[in-house]
Parts: C-alpha cells; structure tokens; sequence
C-alpha cells in the first residue's frame, strides 16, 4: 500500500482510537495525509502501469505551425489540385497571413471575375463556414508563367520578393494533345522563370515544383531521382523561341521519340530545368500519378474536370463509350486528390524545416528531394477492379443524362478493339446522324466519337502499360509526420479502401460534374431500366438481321 494511502487509512479512518490529548495532531495529519492521497490519485492518473509519466499537453500541428504568419505564391490556383490547395491551406493553416495567386484572364473574362466564380464553388462551403473572412487573404496577381517575368508587374514582383516565404508551383497546360511551343514556354520556361523568381525571393523557406510520375514514362521503372534528358531543357526553349509554329510542328513527333506526347515530354524538360535552377534553393518535387477525385475532404468525390480515367466512367455512364483499348490486369495507378495536395503541403513543410534558411549556406551540390506520389506500391488497383467499382456503384445511382444503357469492353487486343468501335460506336453515330439528317436536326455522334476516338487513344498508352515506381522518400515523410499532422494532412494511401473510395467517387461525378442532384436517382433508375430492355431488344433485332443476312449470302453463294 502507498504510503498517502496508508495514512488516510491510519490517521482518517482509524481516527476513534486515539485519545483527545492528540486532537490537533490528528487534524494536522488529517490534512496531510488527504494532501498526499489527491496529490498520489493526481499523479496516477498520469502514470502508465510501469510508473511512467504519460505526457497529457495536446501534441501541436508542426505543418500548422510552420505556415503561421507566413505569405504563400500559387500558381495554377484555378486548377484541379490548386482549388484544391487553396482551400486546404486556408482551412487548415487558418493562421496564415497571405496567399499570393498568380492568375491571368481567360475566356473574355479577368482575373477578378474568374476568382469569385471560383469560390462560389461548393468546395469552398466548409471553409466558408469555418473561415469566414478566408477571402481577405488571399490577393490576387495578375500574370502569366508562358511569358517573360511570369508576366507579374514591377510592384507585385517587388512584394512577392519581400514577403513571399512559399511557394507551390503547379501551373501547366495538362492538354496532352498541346501544341510543343505552347507546351514548352508554359511548362518548361515557366518553371525557369519561376525559380528565377524564387531565387529572389528574401525569405523563400520552401518550394514545391508539381510534376508528375509519368513525366519519365517511356522508363519501366522510376525511382525518386531526376533523369538526364538527351536534350537540354534550355535548348529545347531556344529552339521553341526561335522556329515558327509550322516547322515546329511537323518535327514535333520526331522530338518527342518515346514520350506519348507534348504534355509528359515538356514535364520531363520542366524537371531538368528544376535539376539545373535550383542549387542553394529549398526546392522539393512532388509527383503524383493519375489524380482523381477526393476521398475525403473537403468534399467526399469532388472532381471539377473529365480527364483520364474520369472522362471514361462518365462516358461509359451515360452510355456513349462502350470499349476501350486497356489491359484489365494492368495496375491504374489512381490517387485522390486531396491526398496530393496534404503531400504537396507535407513537402513544404519538411523542406522549410530542414533547409538553414539561407540560400548562401545550402550545399550548393544538393538536389531537390523528389517524391514519387502514387498507388501501386502501396495500394494497387487494376483497371479491371476500378471499372468492376464503378460499374458497381454506378448502377445504384445512374445519371439522369443517360443515353443508352451500360455497356463497356476491356481489351488490349487492339484489333478486337477497333472492331468494337466499329460495331458499338460508329455504326450507330452514322444510323442515328442519318436519322437526325432525314428530320432535320443537328447532327451530333459522329462529332462525338471522333472526340472520344481521340481521347481513348490518349488514355491507351496508360491503360495498356504498368511501371515500377519507388515512392521511399513519401513514405518516410509520412513517418515523420507528427499524429496531429498525419490525421489533419493524411495522405497514407496504404490505409485507402478502395470500395469505398469508389462509392463517393462515382457520386462525386454525378453531383459535380453531371450535375445531376440526388434527388433524381429514382428516377434515373427507372430511365436506366428502360434504356437496358432497349439494349437488349436492339440487340435481339441486330443478330436476327444479322442471321438473316448471313444466311441469304450462304444460300446465294450455295
């Protein structure tokens, strides 16, 4: 027994035994031994059963703690990841000062007009909610990181050089099918002229380039390390800024080689150029595979754009595109989008805290660290699975915009395919156009699965292909993540549940992209069911036409 323990037992419980004489004594000991129990019971209640001092002070967010009071530069804010980050950053570092985002207009509309249709978006109600005035934040740069100076004004570029401490790079031209010129000045000059920048910066604590995994994909197996490219990226602007469009553009197949297209080809220049730039500078690359919807917040499924893997469950779901040229057993190396952008910021954060502080005194010989942020190390899901999800969950809740009934065929076999095409796309493009023509509509199919035709070849090259990636240094900057941090800026893709990842991923793309609320799922269903038995009436008609056709070409030949 302890000893407070055993003189509360003595002196308080036992207390009838002793004589008057001792009564002052006994008070004393009373509030003695009372002392010491609430003080032992105190203490035990910090104390593991090997007598160990549990800490109980609130471990702190060391992410949150980095980036307060500090002013952020983001380029590419008005993409995917970049909403993405925007929001992420304000919710979740509500102490930061400022959020520089470099902007310019597009589509007859300025910059000032794009940023607040930007934020009436749905993925900004969380914040909204939690951060009130989150908009008072954020300032606005007009630029442009094709041009020059990243085309930003002498006064913003002397405030960017003054305060600005972080910065994310993630402006490109994602178009696969981008003009090399354009693609070069956005995503290879852009990037120079980005670290030229950053160079400047006085209190620059970190910068984080956003490449991606296949930016190195005519290699089998990638490691988090740069490739030497066979022609310089800085040769490559030359050439660009010296040849006019038509020359540029009849040798482009012949520049690209291996590379599929301008798009991974100017992400692999735009890394040398990171390569070569940034000695002394506190650089980090952070390559994500195929980004597809969020898995948790701050939306569950928010997605904003068709790309990749996305463009074919919206196209297989309201019934247009019915084959693609993939291989089922190859790994789809998916990652949501939020996870990225928790990467990206873990990323920041790592490197601001292992960088002195001053480019003078960074070892001029050290590279950027490169994390390779993808799903098939830790997670892998073949194409056949993610199609198996999606088909799954999609048949729970059908777009109201269906236009035929769900059908879709892997195939690698690219004969098999074409003749598939040939069968569920292009034969009925030209009957239902011929239609169309007879009564006097617009004719559209054909127009249609001309993009689709285009767009498939496009996502083939992934889909028929699997590489090896090692992704050590992600997994080790999740380690050395804090409990507070992993759980606020979780990016652990080795604890995703796919199935239910898929569940708000294919409602995700009814909501925001289909635009088609939750309420209309009753009646999609109905729509669906009627769009199936027509499948298969059709289908009945076909080969009985078919059958008959064949049969007279016997009998005739016979």
């Amino acid at each position: 027994m302890s000893i407070a323990r055993y003189l509360f037992s003595v002196i308080v419980l036992r207390s009838q035994h002793f004589n008057s004489l001792c009564v002052h004594c006994l008070v004393v000991g009373r509030v003695l031994a009372c002392t010491l129990f609430c003080a032992e019971m105190a203490l035990s209640e910090q104390t593991d059963v090997k007598g160990f001092k549990i800490e109980e002070k609130m471990e702190e967010s060391q992410i949150q703690k980095a980036f307060a009071g500090s002013t952020i530069l983001l380029t590419g804010g008005t993409g995917f990841l970049g909403k993405l980050l925007v929001e992420k950053l304000l919710r979740s570092c509500p102490d930061v000062k400022k959020i520089y985002l470099l902007t310019r207009p597009k589509k007859n509309k300025d910059i000032i007009k794009r940023l607040q249709e930007q934020f009436d978006d749905c993925l900004y109600d969380k914040l909204r909610k939690e951060r009130p005035d989150f908009i008072q934040k954020i300032q606005v740069v007009d630029g442009d990181v094709s041009k020059i100076g990243l085309g930003i004004n002498d006064e913003d570029r002397k405030n960017i050089i003054n305060e600005v401490e972080y910065i994310f790079h993630g402006a490109a031209t994602v178009r696969f099918d981008e003009a090399l010129k354009t693609a070069v000045l956005i995503n290879v000059r852009g990037t120079r002229e980005m670290l030229v920048l950053a160079r400047a910066c006085t209190k620059l604590r970190a910068l984080v380039h956003i490449s991606t995994a296949y930016s190195n994909c005519p290699l089998k197996e990638i490691d988090e390390k740069f490739y030497e490219s066979p022609l310089s990226a800085e040769k490559m602007i030359d050439l660009v800024e010296s040849m006019d469009d038509k020359t540029l553009n009849t040798i482009t197949p012949g520049i690209l080689g291996e590379f599929p297209n301008t798009y991974a080809y100017t992400k692999f220049l735009a890394e040398d150029i990171v390569q070569k730039n940034s000695y002394g500078l506190p650089v980090a690359v952070n390559r994500p595979s195929i980004v597809v919807g969020t898995a948790k917040e701050p939306l569950l499924g928010w997605i904003d754009n068709v790309y990749g893997p996305t463009g074919v469950v919206v196209g297989a779901g309201v019934g247009l595109i019915h084959t693609l040229n993939c291989d089922p057993k190859a790994v789809a190396d998916l990652v949501p989008g939020d996870y990225v952008v928790n990467s990206v910021i873990a990323a920041a954060w790592k490197m601001a805290r292992d960088h002195p502080g001053n480019h003078e005194e960074a070892p001029m010989d050290q590279l950027p660290v490169i994390y390779n942020y993808v799903s098939s190390e830790q997670k892998p899901l073949t194409w056949e699975m993610f199609m198996k999800y999606n088909e799954l969950y999609g048949i729970e809740t059908p777009p109201l915009q269906a236009v035929w009934a769900y059908l879709l065929i892997l195939t690698p076999n690219i004969f098999f395919y074409k003749f598939c095409c040939l069968l569920m796309h292009w034969f009925p493009a030209y009957v239902v156009d011929g239609v169309c023509f007879l009564i006097g509509k617009k004719l559209m199919l054909r127009k249609a699965y001309t993009k689709i035709e285009k767009f498939s070849a496009v996502i083939g090259y992934f889909a028929l292909r699997q590489w090896k990636f090692h992704n050590n240094n992600t997994q080790g900057l999740y380690k050395e993540m804090c409990g507070v941090d992993r759980e606020m800026f979780d990016f652990d893709i080795g604890s995703l549940d796919w199935n239910e990842y898929h569940k708000s991923y294919v409602t995700g793309v009814r909501q925001y992209l289909l635009k088609d609320p939750l309420e209309t799922i009753p009646q999609a269903k109905k729509k669906f069911m009627r769009l199936k038995f027509l499948h298969y009436v059709c289908t009945v008609i076909f080969f009985f036409l078919l059958y008959k056709f064949f049969s007279f070409i016997f009998r005739v030949i016979v």
